[in-house]
């Protein structure tokens, strides 16, 4: 896998280094994690937030590294860089590293393509950043991908957001040949700005099973979804619904969430969470519901804990993390 990292890297670098003089600005972030639970259906204290295979959440130090180029116009070009060595308890190194986002993205006219690793534009995922979070949307359950190999365009307009992705359906490994993932979405709205979003996307393709970097199935499958969600922002409330449905290898499919959150006390120090979700493969049915408490000790420092119960497993976890984010300047 270090061979990998290089070679994209270097790729990056590359096309970067071949762009026009401009003017740039680096922001280079240290990031650092500690995470822990107890699983009552393993009957043992779990070092990882969902299961041992997936990327998220894991003990990791890593960094965040972003760089942009601009002239008199603003922004021409964004490199960004985000890499983790994180504690494995599954099979492997002891450490995994872990290529978050590697993509360099270039505006073209008025729209942006990126080339690299990235969000694919299906799902709430793609306009949610969640690699900090516990609690996490739909794509973490095999709806979609949270970050994908390829490329897309996307463009922002008055009334919100719309674009397509090509990307090689194998989430955090890099596959190339086997598989794909075509997908296009338009976001209504602007939170931060209107209050509320409505997102739809649409996707396609032959994509892997995968966890984390771990294949689950030799080869490929079919799958195809349309997807929606909602978002609402009021005062201190926050909602958020994803409903996705189609097939996958041959069976109908489908997911629904709703997450709805409470912030409190100045700057939404304390953040108190529930988020239940439903996944439905062919005849079979599963149930997760998850609580969660997210606390801002300072501008660096965050405390966050989840408790997830999944009744299929009949599993109850408890999970803390301790995480560390913090801008340097050189």
């Amino acid at each position: 896998m270090s061979r990998i990292f290089r070679i994209v890297l270097t790729t990056l670098l590359a096309a970067s280094a071949a762009l026009p003089v401009l003017g740039s600005g680096t922001l280079f972030f240290l990031e650092a994690q500690a995470v822990a639970g107890f699983s009552s259906a393993a009957g043992k204290t779990v070092f990882f937030s969902h299961h041992r295979d997936e990327a998220m959440q894991k003990p990791s130090l890593g960094f965040d590294y972003v760089r942009r180029f601009s002239d008199a116009s603003g922004d021409r070009a964004v490199l960004a860089v985000q890499f983790r060595l994180a504690a494995n308890e599954g099979g492997g190194p002891a450490l995994e590293p872990q290529l978050y986002n590697a993509y360099l993205k270039l505006k073209v006219g008025p729209a942006g393509l990126w080339f690299g690793h990235n969000r694919p534009r299906f799902g709430l995922a793609a306009d949610l950043d969640s690699h900090a979070l516990l609690l996490q949307p739909l794509s973490m359950s095999g709806f979609g991908f949270d970050r994908d190999w390829g490329a897309g365009a996307e463009r922002d307009f008055s009334w919100g957001r719309a674009g397509v992705s090509l990307t090689t359906g194998s989430g955090m490994p890099l596959a190339v040949g086997k598989s794909y993932f075509l997908a296009a979405r338009m976001s209504l709205g602007v939170p931060e700005r209107d209050n509320v979003s409505l997102g739809l996307s649409a996707g396609g393709g032959r994509v892997l099973e995968v966890m984390g970097y771990h294949r689950m199935s030799e080869g490929s499958h079919p799958f195809g979804a349309l997807q929606a969600d909602l978002t609402l922002l009021r005062d201190n409330l926050e909602s958020r619904v994803e409903v996705v449905a189609g097939r996958k290898d041959g069976r109908p499919v489908a997911a629904l969430m709703w997450r709805a959150g409470l912030s409190l006390f100045p700057e939404s120090r304390l953040k108190v969470e529930v988020q239940p979700v439903a996944l439905f493969h062919g005849e079979e049915t599963e149930w997760q519901i998850s609580g969660g408490v997210t606390i801002l000790v300072s501008a660096d420092w965050t405390v966050r804990g989840m408790v997830r119960y999944d009744r299929e497993m009949k599993d109850t976890t408890a999970v803390v993390q301790i995480y560390y984010y913090k801008g340097l300047r050189f």
